[in-house]
């Protein structure tokens, strides 16, 4: 039996009998981690909303065995708050649904992960919640310049400008899902689209950071940047991402 901490994020909660809840958390060390939160339904709970999803919590954990996680569900024996994003969010129903749809992402691209892609993935994380709930940027670009960046941390980075296959210089008119971005002509495989120049610089500007460029954007780009994220992420991940068909784009 043994003692660990860590920090962590909440992604998502499951009732678990009449007054406890299964809690998924991606955390700093030990990527995802599901734990169980006793008596959190209760009105007089000693976490009330601190393992509630979005919440950032430096959190305990009580297991048996000497390997983390040990037998069984860990218990959370203790949760201190470093970032409560969830009641921000709830005001806005585009910052609110982008971020529930980077919760889902962040649980399904580390769901089998440890050490410095979870850790990676952790603060792109970190970094994606606090952007939304500081209203700094359109959530829809934070949801898809998120989205980018952790399909690149988890070795999937698309090509917005040379040729994904060949490497030609670009920039390349046509887009392939299937291989990885943006193709030149002789590269373009059956089915590759051809998204206008100023998609595939947003896009390249999220993936980079270019704040600057993203916030000038306009939103028919936007959209159909967005549709070329969804389809890549799908594409990878094999199967959608359940909440992005709730988020509300510009």
């Amino acid at each position: 039996m043994s003692l660990l901490r860590d920090e962590g994020v909440v992604l998502r909660t499951q009732k678990l009998g009449e007054a406890d809840r299964i809690i998924t958390l991606l955390t700093r060390d030990h990527g995802i981690v599901r734990a169980v939160a006793r008596g959190v339904r209760k009105t007089k709970s000693k976490f009330g909303a601190r393992v509630e999803p979005f919440a950032h919590v430096d959190v305990q954990f009580f297991t048996r065995g000497s390997d983390f996680p040990g037998r069984g569900l860990p218990i959370i024996t203790q949760a201190e708050t470093l970032g409560a994003y969830g009641g921000r969010l709830a005001l806005d129903y585009a910052a609110y649904t982008s971020g529930t749809a980077i919760l889902e992402t962040a649980e399904r691209l580390t769901d089998h992960e440890r050490g410095q892609p979870a850790l990676q993935q952790y603060l792109l994380l970190i970094g994606a919640l606090r952007t939304l709930a500081s209203g700094a940027h359109e959530p829809g670009l934070v949801l898809d310049a998120f989205l980018l960046r952790s399909l690149a941390v988890a070795g999937y980075a698309p090509s917005f400008a040379d040729c994904a296959r060949c490497g030609l210089d670009g920039p390349n008119r046509f887009f392939t899902v299937q291989g990885g971005g943006t193709v030149c002509g002789d590269c373009r495989p059956a089915g590759s689209v051809v998204p206008s120049p100023e998609t595939l610089s947003l896009l390249g500007a999220l993936l980079t950071g270019d704040w600057g460029r993203a916030d000038a954007s306009e939103p028919r780009h936007r959209r159909e940047g967005s549709g070329l994220v969804a389809a890549y992420l799908q594409w990878h991940l094999e199967r959608g991402i359940r909440s992005l068909r709730l988020v509300e784009r510009s």
